[in-house]
């Protein structure tokens, strides 16, 4: 993690670092609920907020909006078919069809049956290009070699 984001996580007050739990407590319990009315739901990175990572906090929310009610199906479509239909795309993305965009995330595991599968990434294949677990490393290695400098 960049030295920029650890610091600004230590420079929250105590009194401000308890609303940020207090409103997350809130917004989790509010999920379930709202799903079972059928308000379609979003995943989101929010990056750049300070208080998240890119790249891993995607991971995190699926598993917290598991924890808040969703099952791991609904949760998927968080990230997929939903933000599709918000957008107005679901003709060329959110799902796996002949003549869509098909950047893929292959796991080694089903994230159906536990949602922290998808961290179990074996290939991801983006613009037609497939992406190796040993070519991810690489890639995660060079991130932790900037963060650790200092670097974004």
């Amino acid at each position: 993690i960049p030295k920029l984001l650890r610091d600004y996580w230590r420079s929250l007050p105590i009194d401000i670092a308890a609303k940020i739990v207090a409103l997350y407590a809130f917004h989790a319990e509010l999920i379930g609920p709202l799903n079972r009315a059928g308000v379609p739901m979003l995943a989101g990175s929010d990056s750049p907020n300070p208080y998240v990572y890119p790249g891993f906090s995607l991971h995190d929310e699926l598993g917290l909006l598991v924890r808040a009610g969703l099952t791991p199906a609904e949760a998927l479509r968080t990230a997929t078919i939903n933000p599709a239909g918000f957008l107005g795309l679901t003709d060329s993305l959110g799902t796996v069809a002949q003549g869509k965009v098909a950047d893929l995330v292959l796991l080694d595991a089903n994230p159906l049956s536990d949602i922290a599968n998808t961290k179990r990434i074996r290939a991801v294949i983006q613009g037609g290009r497939l992406l190796k677990r040993s070519a991810l490393d690489t890639m995660l290695a060079r991130a932790r070699a900037r963060a650790a400098a200092g670097g974004n």
